[in-house]
């Protein structure tokens, strides 16, 4: 396969081409079950502010994307980057891409200042995954707004996982309220 680049771009800076790779890149992925991909609300999702891309010859192969919040933990706030959309093209698969992805969205958070740590929710089967990437799995109960615009409360259990960014932090003990959609 041919060499890959590796893009961080702030969203505002995405051209009309970057949205519409990452349309084909989502689309091939969940269009059937969720329809077309809205880059203002993928999949009724909170958008990115970041988002880091894997490209071959100007077509996107991998992506990850994060948004800075503030979100209550117990009874303190933290500023964390909300990680979500990641996503490597059947095709691309098998390249370590994930891994790489993952570095790179990790240092775009250490780059970008005033953040305690990554944050993220997913399924139990890539949980591993993300651990090998460095993160940690924390239990908690999260609250957050739902694709149908309802509060949503998970009991604890589903895999939330963190990654602390500035150097020093502890993660405190409590729920976590997302202040809003996750990612």
């Amino acid at each position: 396969m041919k060499r890959h680049s590796i893009e961080v771009l702030a969203h505002q800076e995405l051209t009309e081409a970057d949205l519409g790779e990452l349309r084909l890149l989502f689309d091939n992925e969940y269009l059937k079950e969720f329809g077309e991909w809205d880059p203002q609300e993928p999949y009724g999702y909170a958008s990115h502010d970041v988002h880091i891309m894997a490209r071959i010859e100007g077509r996107v192969i991998g992506h990850v994307g994060w948004a800075h919040r503030e979100i209550a933990v117990g009874t303190e706030t933290l500023a964390i980057a909300g990680v979500g959309g990641v996503l490597i093209s059947a095709d691309a698969r098998g390249m370590r891409l994930g891994r790489e992805l993952m570095s790179w969205a990790a240092q775009s958070m250490r780059d970008r200042g005033r953040l305690a740590f990554g944050y993220l929710a997913c399924r139990e089967q890539v949980v591993p995954f993300y651990e090998s990437c460095g993160w940690k799995r924390i239990l908690a109960r999260e609250k957050s707004i739902g694709r149908d615009g309802e509060s949503v409360v998970d009991e604890l259990g589903p895999p939330i996982l963190i990654l602390p960014i500035a150097p020093l932090e502890t993660w405190p003990d409590g729920d976590v309220d997302l202040r809003g959609r996750a990612w």
